[in-house]
């Protein structure tokens, strides 16, 4: 009698476990200068914010969404406007910058106001520097608006946004029309060509003297620190390219407008914020 005997089958072909590793986009970034609403949120200029206060660089979703938390639903509070974000004034153009915590190739950069796209950098793959400034013609769009500001990664489907609330054409125009107001309409229509000289010293010197010493006011006591080079980095403060400090017995130069936040100090952020001296 034939004896049949039956060997498992050892199924070295049994299911092959694949490892999906999710790779989200390396790079991080957001709008430092003119503030963000999440850069306001880091900055603790607005407040109960969530996370983002902690993470401004991290509003990544993917490409195509017009809304300030590019549609992602852990950072929400950016998209409410009852919040009335405080917004920056600026002429009819400006100039926006973003820090990048991480570099990623770049496919473009899209800025919209109020949803109308209105202006778009290409940077063609190729990857950015540690910081990055555009500067955007805004004259079509005078008075308060939002400005979305889009990162769109080259090799991933995601980008970063940043909303930015602006007076366009406000604070910056404002002065001058005040100043000149009172001396030059009455030194050009009293006198004639020749006293126009002593007219534009005077009046210039009195705007000069005016405004700016109102400016530097409200800056040195947001920003007490930057106006004193040299001194020790701390959270919370409104640095400006150039200014210098001291971190850990070392000194860094700021390379790009922003308000410190913790863990953000110049040894973490070397070359993307900060230049070591």
């Amino acid at each position: 009698m034939r004896r049949k005997i039956a060997y498992p089958l050892a199924t070295l072909g049994m299911v092959a476990s694949t490892l999906v590793i999710a790779s989200p986009a390396l790079a991080h970034g957001y709008v430092s200068s003119p503030p963000s609403r999440q850069a306001l949120c880091a900055a603790g200029t607005v407040t109960d914010c969530g996370a983002i206060q902690f993470e401004p660089q991290s509003v990544e979703a993917p490409k195509g969404s017009k809304q300030c938390n590019g549609g992602n639903a852990a950072f929400g509070v950016l998209n409410d406007n009852s919040r009335n974000w405080p917004a920056t004034s600026v002429g009819t153009s400006a100039k926006f910058n973003w820090v990048l915590t991480a570099r990623h190739r770049t496919a473009s950069w899209v800025y919209y106001v109020d949803g109308a796209q209105v202006a778009t950098f290409d940077d063609n793959n190729a990857i950015p520097e540690a910081t990055v400034s555009h500067t955007v013609d805004l004259s079509r769009y005078p008075g308060r608006h939002t400005v979305l500001a889009v990162w769109n990664i080259a090799d991933t489907v995601n980008s970063f946004y940043s909303c930015i609330d602006l007076n366009i054409g406000g604070g910056a125009a404002a002065t001058p029309t005040k100043a000149p107001t009172a001396a030059p309409t009455t030194a050009p229509t009293t006198a004639a060509p020749a006293p126009t000289a002593t007219a534009t010293t005077t009046a210039p010197t009195a705007t000069a003297t005016a405004a700016p010493t109102a400016t530097a006011t409200a800056t040195s006591s947001a920003t007490s620190a930057p106006a004193q080079n040299g001194s020790a980095w701390a959270a919370g403060v409104g640095y400006r390219a150039g200014d210098v400090v001291t971190y850990n017995g070392a000194s860094y130069r700021c390379r790009q407008p922003h308000t410190s936040i913790r863990s953000w100090e110049p040894s973490v952020f070397t070359l993307a914020l900060w230049l070591p001296l």
